[in-house]
């Protein structure tokens, strides 16, 4: 995990430079694809889910390591065979766990804040999941086991075939001829990400198209219809934990409601968007129907708001890196009191930036929070090296921005 968190050191500010040079483009072109509150909540989404991952939130099913210790039937060849073949292997999952992340019910819970956002653009690649606690994905990689591929080269792979995945969040960038045959690109990711009904579940590729082709999941992108994004049924907020969680919640509200026994079982696998024919009946659940007529979410967003939300969002992201940069020197419980510290952060600010009154209880609760650490660890102010005065009072501050404009609505 130091070594992930060190990583990020690097990652983080790089892919928010992108994002900038994105959004300096569309503004020097006049075709501007980002929105406030929306690309704000794409960065707090990406700040949640590399917290969960730096604090290893997670309960492994079957690892890698275990798989290829047990099952491998050969060695790869040494040197550049092996590494090819390992990357061929990671993107041939990829597409599985892609696909099943689309097709069933339980599993889209852990994309979907991915596709949540309304807009596509650099920002929204950074929309990953807190709500993955389950890791099975190494299952997909049996074929990488059986051939014996060392898991020193999945763990360096890895991580290079997911940052290899952001380049393509554009609609700056057309289509690019005879690489659209090979790689996945933003003409193809485009059509992955729109919810007109020529497009759905299309295109799952993650760097090379081929696995779309040969399952017959590819759809080109048609110049008569125009992508539009997000998801059927809209999330309707900014708030992270809200969007990750919200499709669970209303399986386990189909499960508690549904009549039969086997329904309440079999909802949890059965395609995306299926429910018990008694329970859709008694609890009509709205979804576009119209893509071009809907209008996406938009709450109110006073200068004086996006103020306060930007500061505060700047704080979370500096108290975030200045965490990465202190990991390995911090004992567990350090590090994950800090990681709850920074995400009542963004709880509290993504929730201003819907208009909620929740805003308010993150507030309050981050105060007690620190006064609870005060009491309980009071290691944790010296460990991480930042005084509780700072702490409380930037708290302080932050709740009585926060009551302020929301008494002004």
């Amino acid at each position: 995990m130091n070594a992930y968190a060190n990583a990020l050191l690097y990652a983080i500010p790089a892919f928010v430079v992108l994002v900038l040079i994105e959004i300096a483009y569309g503004h020097f072109v006049k075709e501007q694809k980002y929105r406030f509150f929306d690309t704000l909540s794409s960065l707090s989404s990406g700040v949640t889910n590399v917290l969960k991952d730096s604090l290893g939130l997670a309960l492994v099913l079957i690892s890698y390591p275990f798989l290829v210790s047990q099952l491998a039937l050969t060695q790869t060849p040494s040197g550049w065979p092996t590494w090819v073949i390992a990357f061929i292997a990671i993107d041939f999952a990829g597409y599985w766990n892609h696909r099943l992340s689309h097709h069933v019910n339980l599993f889209w819970n852990s994309h979907v804040i991915h596709h949540s956002s309304e807009e596509f653009n650099l920002a929204c690649a950074l929309r990953q999941s807190i709500s993955n606690l389950i890791g099975y994905t190494a299952i997909l990689l049996l074929p990488a086991a059986l051939l014996g591929v060392p898991y020193q080269v999945i763990a360096v792979l890895a991580p290079l075939h997911l940052f290899g995945q952001f380049w393509y969040h554009t609609q700056h960038i057309g289509k690019l001829g005879w690489l659209e045959y090979i790689l996945i690109t933003p003409s193809q990711h485009r059509v992955h990400h729109a919810i007109n009904k020529e497009y759905i579940d299309k295109n799952l590729g993650q760097i090379f198209s081929v696995w779309d082709r040969l399952f017959g999941t590819f759809q080109e992108e048609l110049d008569e219809v125009p992508p539009r994004y997000g998801v059927l049924k809209p999330a309707l907020t900014y708030n992270p934990l809200w969007i990750n969680f919200q499709h669970f919640y209303n399986l386990a509200f189909d499960a508690w409601y549904a009549k039969s026994w086997i329904d309440k079982m079999r909802i949890w696998f059965m395609p995306t968007g299926w429910r018990p024919a008694d329970v859709a009946a008694r609890f009509e659940r709205w979804i576009i129907e119209d893509v071009y007529a809907y209008q996406k979410y938009h709450p109110k967003e006073t200068s004086s708001r996006k103020i306060i939300v930007f500061i505060q969002f700047l704080l979370a992201i500096g108290l975030l890196l200045y965490f990465f940069s202190q990991f390995s020197s911090l004992e567990t419980e350090i590090q994950l009191l800090t990681g709850g510290l920074i995400f009542l952060m963004v709880m509290g600010y993504s929730s201003l930036m819907d208009g909620s009154k929740w805003a308010l209880f993150f507030e309050g609760f981050r105060l007690l929070y620190l006064m609870a650490l005060y009491s309980l660890v009071p290691t944790f102010f010296s460990d991480l090296a930042l005084p509780f005065p700072l702490l409380i009072g930037v708290s302080s501050l932050s709740a009585i921005a926060t009551k302020v404009s929301l008494s002004n609505e």
